[in-house]
């Protein structure tokens, strides 16, 4: 029986083949990859707006991340309201760090990666999956990187088997890291890292494991100038999601902005933030 043919679609997309939309691309649109959208710019280093921290946490029942809004140009600031923080699909998420033109048409490309993995296969791709799809796009990326438009995202999921949330590192060339409990990635990331490192619990609930993350990022934007805190002025905060068995939320701002709110207010008794306990 001869292939039937749909009008306005091209023989390429009746074809069977790989599950994978970048595969897809690759083979019969390669100009449409972000990799390949500057493969005729001069060599050299570019100028162009930077994300810079996202941080994730688990808790019992699943993970956090969060995300400033401040790109940077140098040392100018290009936006104070930028979104760092985006559903990859219904039960994960990934935050943007580096370039931050590429680190968004690369996630876009990895929402529908996930979308056509899934519409393909009439399944969802394991978390582990989706961790590897994201590297691959990651690596097919690093000519770019070594023009100075690096990408270093942070994935973080639940895991709908073993019923936890997880969370994914990843260094310019692809490599992916599994984390333990927190992470974070961006110019800030020192900073916020040292704070989770303090202020982090086995067994959080959703909304102890939020307030943490934005303690974090708060401590990373005292120390780190690329890094926005609380805009108290222009009532601009944090991209916070949470990510359970229920699927992927995000945090609604007037709820951010009211934990922000505690946070700062406290911040005015002590500017450096709770203390830990010594044991």
């Amino acid at each position: 029986m001869s292939q039937m043919s749909s009008p306005g679609l091209s023989a390429a997309f009746l074809a069977p083949g790989s599950s994978s939309f970048a595969d897809f691309l690759t083979q019969h649109a390669p100009d449409l990859l972000p990799s390949r959208r500057m493969s005729n710019q001069a060599s050299g280093p570019l100028d162009a707006p930077h994300g810079t921290t996202i941080v994730a946490a688990t808790f019992d029942g699943g993970v956090v991340m969060a995300g400033d809004r401040r790109a940077t140009m140098g040392n100018i600031i290009a936006q104070r309201d930028i979104e760092k923080v985006f559903a990859a699909d219904e039960f994960s998420c990934v935050g943007i760090a580096g370039s931050a033109g590429m680190a968004i048409e690369m996630v876009r490309l990895f929402q529908t990666e996930l979308e056509h993995y899934e519409k393909i296969e009439g399944t969802t791709l394991s978390i582990d999956g989706k961790a590897n799809r994201l590297a691959a796009l990651i690596r097919s990326n690093l000519g770019m990187a070594m023009q100075g438009l690096a990408v270093v995202p942070l994935f973080a999921g639940f895991d709908l088997e073993a019923k936890v949330g997880r969370i994914f590192s990843y260094d310019v060339t692809g490599g992916r890291y599994e984390e333990q409990a927190f992470h974070s990635v961006g110019s800030g990331s020192l900073f916020a890292r040292g704070s989770l490192k303090k202020l982090y619990r086995d067994r959080f609930d959703a909304s102890e494991c939020v307030t943490a993350t934005i303690q974090a990022l708060y401590d990373a934007a005292d120390d780190d100038s690329a890094t926005g805190g609380p805009d108290l002025a222009r009532r601009i905060f944090p991209v916070v999601a949470v990510v359970t068995a229920a699927g992927f939320v995000r945090l609604p701002d007037a709820e951010v902005a009211a934990i922000a709110d505690t946070v700062v207010a406290a911040r005015m008794q002590r500017p450096d933030g709770p203390a830990a306990p010594l044991t």
